[in-house]
């Protein structure tokens, strides 16, 4: 009898864990659209006559394609400068952010370190206090880094959201067991970190260079405060001033101002795309390690 009552029962499991798939996927789905409607719009606005997307015949596809936009932003060598710029200031400061916060995460994930939990609980301090703008913009400037690309790239040179990333990584997945067999075998410290521990990091570096060059690439209120030449200007400046610039012209032009006011809209969905578009090229190439990287070093610890 109780054979038969079971019965039912483990022909229903299979069924509701199906629905429970279905209602995963759905759910999913609906995320996927409204993550990608935006994105989508942008790269159609971008490419649509202006005058069509104001009057909101613009959905999905383009409509009326034109790239008067692009020609109009490409053509500034500005924007070229900028782009050079901001290649420069990604590439150095991502260097210098993933040096400074590997010799400082992979000490502080070490259970031989004195002091180690006071050290990172002063650490864990400047996530949430910090002198403000101005104590820092005097700094900045006392330190003679004012309109140089390194007032960019040092007073951030550790995220501490990111240290705490890295070490929480260290001490998940790699096994002290290791370091110390290591260390009995003569294996100094620098060799030990060099040639054990980079080799095992490679997913957390995927994910700190990431999050690293696309704040670097992204950066644009630090810039606005400390870079006074035109010549220094990152991308983000750059397009900046060239938004603010064509719409101004659309506002103060009496000739031609029904044109000018639609190729600034058109301008606009054009700008998101030319500073977006280093991103989106690197991010397939570290995907695999990124994903990997993420889910151990933010669970696990």
């Amino acid at each position: 009898m109780s054979k038969r009552a079971a019965a039912p029962e483990a022909q229903a499991g299979p069924a509701d864990e199906r629905w429970f798939d279905w209602l995963v996927y759905l759910i999913a789905a609906v995320i996927i659209v409204i993550v990608l409607y935006p994105l989508l719009f942008v790269v159609s606005a971008s490419f649509s006559d202006p005058a069509k997307v104001l009057g909101g015949e613009v959905w999905l596809l383009p409509k009326g394609v034109t790239l008067d936009a692009y020609a109009n932003i490409l053509d500034n060598d500005k924007i070229w400068r900028g782009y050079a710029n901001s290649i420069v200031y990604t590439a150095v400061g991502t260097a210098v952010n993933i040096v400074m916060t590997l010799l400082a995460a992979y000490p502080l994930s070490r259970p031989d370190l004195p002091l180690r939990k006071g050290l990172m609980l002063i650490v864990t301090l400047t996530m949430f206090f910090s002198g403000g703008l101005i104590p820092a913009y005097l700094l900045v400037k006392d330190l003679g880094m004012v309109d140089t690309m390194w007032a960019l790239i040092v007073p951030g040179a550790i995220s501490t959201y990111n240290l705490i990333v890295m070490r929480t990584y260290f001490q998940s997945s790699i096994p002290w067991e290791l370091q110390e067999a290591a260390h009995m075998d003569g294996c100094s410290n620098w060799r030990l970190l060099v040639s054990i521990i980079l080799p095992l990091s490679k997913p957390i570096l995927a994910v700190m260079v990431l999050f690293y060059a696309v704040g670097h690439w992204n950066s644009f209120f630090n810039a606005l405060i400390y870079i006074r030449s035109e010549e220094l200007y990152p991308l983000q400046l750059v397009l900046r001033e060239i938004l603010l610039i064509s719409q101004s012209d659309a506002v103060d032009g009496l000739v031609g101002m029904e044109d000018k006011v639609l190729l600034a809209e058109s301008i606009k969905y054009a700008v998101i795309i030319v500073s977006s578009l280093p991103v989106l090229i690197m991010y397939p190439f570290v995907q695999r390690h990124f994903v990997k990287g993420v889910m151990i070093g933010s669970i696990k610890g």
